[in-house]
């Protein structure tokens, strides 16, 4: 081998470097953007160092799989900067869908609480001021997401985000809040079918409970049967968290499969 030849390899392999680079940081931007919001991983409580050590790892387990399907390769620092931006916008729109599916668990048990009369017991404790029902539902459903492999389906959720949105181009601004308004109505309805059972309950305890009053007026119902609510709350809560939480977690999946339409609850 000559050394013009040697020198011709040094320039092709210099080059593929900087492509494999400057894909990488494009990797780097969307992964880093959806750890941001990722559940268990992206919570307020983990160290912002923690985050970002799990956002470099995950972008080496994502890059090998995602490089093939970066069609870009910019060149000049104007168009890593274009880039960079459209992928951190994914990013972030992906993240605050996942972000809004762990939000359900939030407003279902803020919606329970509220119809047994617990919203403000043990509530206010932790970076989240929320009832205990909520703080309950949450904890579960991200320890069933890590036990179902989070890392594992977050790392094919990113592969699949490439062929859904491509890199490097930016989301229609029309097609994005549409998207986004979907996604918060979908968020409200699913709360509500998951609290259904203590919404329809408390219903049927303020109807038995105006009828009791109004055939006794004397007697002071609302004290009375007070015990017998927060009881029945905390004893359907038992019952139907499991199922509640369940039905979050094939959301869940169904989110990760297809982020991009939005199925009803």
């Amino acid at each position: 081998m000559t050394a013009v030849d040697l020198f011709d390899a040094l320039a092709a392999l210099t080059d593929e470097a900087h492509a494999a680079f400057v894909g990488g940081f494009l990797v780097f931007a969307r992964v880093g953007a959806i750890f941001a919001l990722l559940p268990a991983f992206g919570e307020q409580v983990v160290p912002g160092r923690i985050r970002l050590i799990l956002a470099f790892a995950m972008t080496l387990v994502v890059a090998p799989a995602a490089l093939p399907l970066i069609e870009v390769r910019p060149q000049g620092l104007g168009e890593v900067a274009f880039y960079l931006g459209a992928e951190t916008v994914v990013g972030l729109a992906l993240g605050a869908g996942l972000r809004l599916l762990v939000m359900v668990l939030q407003i279902a048990g803020t919606m329970a609480a509220q119809s047994v009369s617990l919203s403000q017991f043990f509530g206010g404790a932790g970076v989240d001021p929320q009832p205990a029902m909520s703080q309950v539902l949450v904890m579960a459903g991200l320890a069933l997401l890590v036990m179902a492999g989070l890392p594992e389906r977050a790392a094919q959720f990113l592969i699949i985000s490439y062929q859904l949105l491509p890199a490097g181009q930016w989301p229609d601004a029309g097609v994005l809040a549409e998207w986004g308004t979907a996604r918060v109505a979908h968020a409200f309805s699913l709360a509500f079918v998951l609290a259904a059972p203590f919404v329809i309950g408390s219903a049927i305890y303020n109807m038995a409970l105006g009828a009791i009053n109004r055939a006794m007026p004397q007697l002071m119902v609302a004290f009375v049967f007070s015990p017998a609510v927060t009881w029945g709350g905390l004893v359907l809560l038992m019952l139907s968290a499991p199922v509640m939480v369940t039905v979050w977690f094939g959301a869940f999946q169904a989110y990760l499969a297809d982020p991009v339409t939005v199925r009803g609850p």
